[in-house]
């Protein structure tokens, strides 16, 4: 497969720039060989079986984006991207002419909260050190002073209604800098017609890095995939592993969910409880090992995602599936609409 094997062309106007008005009554394609079927999310639980595990991913979305301060008063955009070690940070910055290493970077409502760049890369990439002389834990800060990251592609000043809305209803565990966007479908009363169906939901946390949005760069063979950390608590774990070696059905909501369960199972045979980092880059003749359903939404060309999809699903399936959705004006990216993919069979 090349790159070119994941461009489409898409009309602008199914772009979806802002959340459907009800989060559970965005569209949901049901794509599989023999037939494919559109109808709206809150039916998803007809398409779930009594005993599937459904899986989701519990991360909370950071307010990652700061207008910072340089020493002569220059504004500067920065989008922390993700944590590493000594409490430091990776992020973006725009424009990064202005900055170079060892400048300090404040907030213009309280200037107490210091950034100092450590280290300058291409493509704005940074990284900063934060401090406060009031001792104030950067998320805090962040809860006080930041904004929503909205993915790039959306282009507008962030609303009270993007706040909740780029959220899931279940995330609990702060650090992702994009939303886990298939979960953003789900209300709390659709979880629990979930669970009155006898369907099992389980949590991981895999925080989102903002290399979720960036292209396959040079070709599939060359291109470095992003690292995103992620934890998993016991009860979880437990949960999952019992389901697989039961035979049921595991539900994957999400491409996060599906890469940290895969991970889990090539490097240690089951899902382990505890911290772990994961850079896995899923392409075709991938070998599933745990996941058998997936909910996602669709995908942006020439993406790690959009690969993702094909490797599971089939080429041919999801190629048909993007061009019906199309012709059929489902609403793609981020807030926009979701389809449901079965594994594909193995070739005999």
């Amino acid at each position: 497969m090349s790159l070119e094997d994941l461009e489409f062309e898409l009309p602008k106007e199914l772009i979806a720039y802002q959340p459907c008005p009800k989060r559970d009554h965005s569209r949901l394609m049901i794509a599989r060989e023999d037939a494919t079927q559109i109808t709206q999310f809150f039916n998803i639980p007809h398409h779930l079986r009594p005993g599937d595990l459904l899986v989701l991913n519990n991360t909370k979305v950071i307010n990652a984006k700061l207008t910072l301060n340089t020493a002569h008063e220059k504004k500067v955009t920065v989008y922390l991207d993700s944590k590493c070690s000594k409490g430091n940070w990776h992020a973006f910055a725009k424009p990064s002419r202005l900055l170079s290493v060892g400048d300090e970077l404040r907030l213009a409502q309280e200037p107490d909260y210091k950034f100092v760049v450590l280290k300058k890369g291409e493509g704005g990439r940074i990284k900063l050190a934060f401090s406060s002389e009031a001792g104030m834990d950067i998320h805090k800060m962040l809860d006080l002073y930041g904004q929503i990251p909205l993915p790039p592609y959306i282009k507008k000043e962030v609303t009270p209604s993007d706040k909740e809305r780029y959220q899931t209803v279940f995330s609990k565990n702060l650090g992702s800098v994009a939303a886990p966007t298939a979960g953003l479908h789900f209300t709390d009363q659709l979880l629990k017609n979930i669970a009155d169906k006898e369907i099992e939901i389980a949590f991981i946390t895999l925080h989102v890095g903002s290399g979720t949005f960036l292209p396959i760069k040079g070709s599939i063979e060359t291109h470095v995939m992003h690292q995103e950390n992620g934890f998993i608590e016991e009860k979880d774990a437990y949960l999952i592993n019992q389901a697989r070696a039961n035979g049921r059905r595991v539900v994957a909501v999400g491409t996060t969910v599906l890469r940290t369960l895969e991970y889990m199972m090539h490097n240690f045979g089951e899902v382990k409880a505890g911290s772990f980092s994961t850079n896995l880059f899923i392409k075709p003749s991938f070998e599933f090992k745990i996941v058998d359903l997936l909910i996602t939404n669709f995908h942006l060309p020439k993406s790690t995602l959009l690969l993702l999809v094909k490797a599971f699903a089939g080429e041919n399936l999801i190629n048909n599936a993007y061009q019906q959705a199309i012709t059929h004006k489902m609403r793609f990216f981020s807030y926009g609409d979701a389809m449901l993919l079965y594994k594909q069979k193995p070739l005999t």
